[in-house]
């Protein structure tokens, strides 16, 4: 009989934890007294998801860093990845080596195990040529998607001559945003940041469209950390992953003049992105250490 009851009561204890509605799937054996672990509240809201930024591979690439990024990527397994842009040297018109070059790039992204977002910078497009080598090879230069009712926004920073951005752009994306006011958060991404030089007319039109709104604004092109508060928003410049840094022969200055490879893993809560910036030099595989 004393079995009995303590089978019982261990059956009742786990029955209780999955009822209780902290987490259906954990099974465990409780205790009234003491329990090895702070609690049971998992940080499981399925509202929330992860995915990786990569910043600029070229200006000047150091071989082999965006393939490192890659194979980390893989291992970390966010659910997608968006660019900054610049993925390819250019500033060519010569459509063989345009050819060469994003085959190169498409033959490193193809190894993803997750979706890649492409977004365009001045180094993937910069002349008519390359604008069309885009719309042939990857189709538009700015889009738009809703994922768990969060919306990106990929804007081509290359898409005005003295303003960066036409006006067909403008009225695609405020279209766009009027469409879609009651989500729960927007991010944008873009290459140049147009927040950070002097053609600030065009940026701030756009800023206007997204007034009303919560947002966060991500962009690369500088090669240089950095974050600062605009209207009371967060605005990031990336560092690089592969693109050169302002050092000795293109290397990289460090931490200290904000400058390094990394993957920016973005966690999305109803808060707003969290953000953790991960060191591409930190990530390592389960066999970090030479072998003996």
């Amino acid at each position: 009989m004393r079995f009995l009851s303590s089978l019982f009561i261990f059956v009742s204890s786990i029955i209780l934890v999955g009822c209780a509605g902290i987490e259906p799937d954990l099974k465990i054996q409780t205790s009234d007294s003491a329990n090895p672990w702070t609690h049971l509240n998992l940080y499981n809201n399925p509202d929330n998801f992860q995915f990786a930024i990569i910043s600029d591979r070229t200006g000047g690439h150091r071989p082999g860093v965006f393939a490192d990024a890659v194979e980390k990527l893989n291992l970390l397994k966010p659910e997608f990845v968006i660019s900054i842009g610049d993925l390819i040297e250019g500033y060519t018109e010569e459509e063989a080596v345009l050819n060469r070059q994003w085959d190169q790039i498409d033959s490193i992204v193809n190894k993803l195990h997750m979706p890649f977002f492409y977004l365009p910078g001045n180094h993937d497009i910069s002349n008519t040529v390359m604008a069309k080598k885009w719309q042939e090879r990857l189709g538009p230069s700015y889009y738009h998607f809703i994922y768990r009712n969060v919306m990106f926004l990929c804007l081509n920073t290359q898409d005005g001559s003295s303003r960066w951005i036409d006006d067909d752009q403008m009225q695609y994306f405020q279209k766009a945003l009027e469409a879609n006011k009651n989500v729960r958060w927007t991010l944008v991404f873009m290459h140049q940041p147009m927040w950070f030089s002097g053609s600030y007319e065009n940026w701030q039109q756009f800023e206007l469209l997204l007034a009303d709104r919560p947002y966060t604004v991500f962009a690369g092109h500088i090669h240089v950390y950095r974050k600062s508060i605009r209207e009371g928003r967060r605005y990031y410049l990336l560092a690089t992953t592969g693109g050169s840094g302002r050092g000795q022969a293109g290397k990289l200055a460090g931490l200290a003049e904000c400058q390094f490879d990394h993957i920016v893993w973005i966690t999305m809560t109803d808060d707003g992105p969290l953000m953790a910036n991960l060191l591409l030099e930190g990530i390592l595989d389960d066999e970090p250490c030479p072998d003996p």
